[in-house]
């Protein structure tokens, strides 16, 4: 059995209150870590750390769980750099630019989606993320979404079939036969290299029924739900996603009192403690590049609502694979404190994918984690766009 002790660590983020102080960060100080076989064996203080083959000298840095990035849509081709020159000189998102992606993808090959992927995904890596969720939604034909579900699994094995990203060109006058290939072939293909499905419930995409109709498909062969909701402007996909007991709801721009209720009351045993079903995702790359308002976290958090943060990397309104970025505005714009930010960033993500051995540095969990070039996590939101990720490890292996 082959052992690493990650030692001389300042301060280690383990998300593990039990065995730590802090709040929910669970920090350790002067502390060590053992990794035995891809996952932590022993957490402590640095002066009872037990013996290890090998030794990472963390030099007093501190060390936190890997990040959990669990909205991000990697495959496809093309960028839609233009689109952003406009919106920043004035023009509105409206997500029509989706279509321009969805050209380009069908009209890439294997290797070129898979080329993208994996750049994306290791530059995502070299940034602290260890896990990392990958929606198709780019090809929205039987055959685009089934290859760029199969190229995402390549490097995760957290999919998600988004065919219902937006109605394609071809159905634009028939969105209920779009809706029935969506459910019948399309999710038959999809369904095999995939653990969730989603859908973008928003005007101009898909209505509550078309939403409602296409979750309860994906879940009736097994797919988790997740839902894109109130991004643009208020609507019934947070509430949806509530009602269908959803992993996460995603974007929660704009939020009425009844959704924050929702999400707030919405809950269930779960891992070790007692979280909310459905797990309010925040993207604010999205906001930063489409100058929308930011998501009120402050709000949600207070309503004791579980918040996740993520990326919602995507070539037209969230360009970034950067989580520190993502907490960075989260502190800044949100109203999180670096600690919540950072919590959101792991272990929240976690619980959005449903997961309890990422996000977390406890025993048994998988030893995802990252030294950073700082002596405490607040470095992540105190100094925003620094390379602070001085090493990440990945199922205990150095990447």
């Amino acid at each position: 059995m082959s052992s690493l002790l990650v030692d001389n660590i300042g301060e280690l983020v383990t998300n593990d209150p039990p065995g730590g102080e802090d709040g929910p960060l669970g920090i350790w100080r002067d502390a060590a870590l053992l990794v035995e076989d891809g996952q932590v064996a022993w957490v402590g203080p640095a002066r009872e750390a037990p013996a290890a083959d090998r030794r990472v000298d963390a030099e007093g840095a501190a060390v936190l769980p890997g990040f959990v990035d669990s909205h991000a849509h990697l495959v496809f081709a093309g960028d839609r750099a233009a689109e952003f020159a406009a919106r920043m000189a004035g023009q509105p998102y409206t997500g029509g630019g989706i279509r321009t992606t969805v050209g380009a993808t069908r009209a890439a090959s294997d290797d070129e989606l898979r080329a993208t992927v994996r750049r994306l995904r290791g530059e995502a890596m070299r940034q602290g993320t260890t896990t990392m969720e990958i929606k198709s939604g780019y090809g929205l034909t039987v055959a685009d979404e089934a290859r760029s579900l199969a190229i995402a699994a390549e490097v995760s094995e957290e999919t998600t079939f988004l065919g219902a990203h937006v109605v394609p060109a071809e159905y634009a006058d028939r969105p209920d036969d779009y809706v029935s290939l969506v459910c019948g072939p399309m999710l038959a293909a999809a369904a095999p290299h995939a653990r969730w499905i989603d859908v973008f419930c928003e005007r101009g995409a898909f209505d509550a029924d078309h939403a409602r109709a296409i979750l309860a498909c994906g879940q009736a062969v097994g797919l988790g739900a997740r839902v894109h909701a109130n991004q643009l402007g208020p609507g019934p996909g947070v509430q949806l996603g509530v009602e269908l007991g959803a992993a996460s709801v995603d974007h929660c721009t704009h939020l009425t009192d009844a959704d924050v209720d929702a999400l707030a009351s919405a809950g269930e045993t779960w891992v070790s403690g007692f979280v909310p079903t459905t797990v309010a995702t925040l993207l604010p790359g999205a906001e930063f590049s489409t100058r929308s308002p930011y998501p009120d976290a402050r709000r949600l958090l207070d309503a004791g609502v579980t918040v996740a943060l993520a990326t919602d990397c995507n070539p037209g309104s969230s360009y970034t694979s950067s989580m520190p970025f993502c907490v960075a505005l989260a502190v800044r714009e949100m109203g999180m404190t670096p600690a919540e930010a950072v919590w959101a960033a792991t272990a929240g993500g976690a619980r959005a994918l449903r997961r309890d051995d990422v996000g977390v540095l406890r025993r048994g969990a998988r030893a995802d984690l990252m030294i950073l070039d700082a002596p405490s996590h607040l470095h992540l939101a105190y100094r925003p766009g620094v390379p602070l990720i001085r090493q990440v490890l990945h199922n205990g292996v150095p990447r």
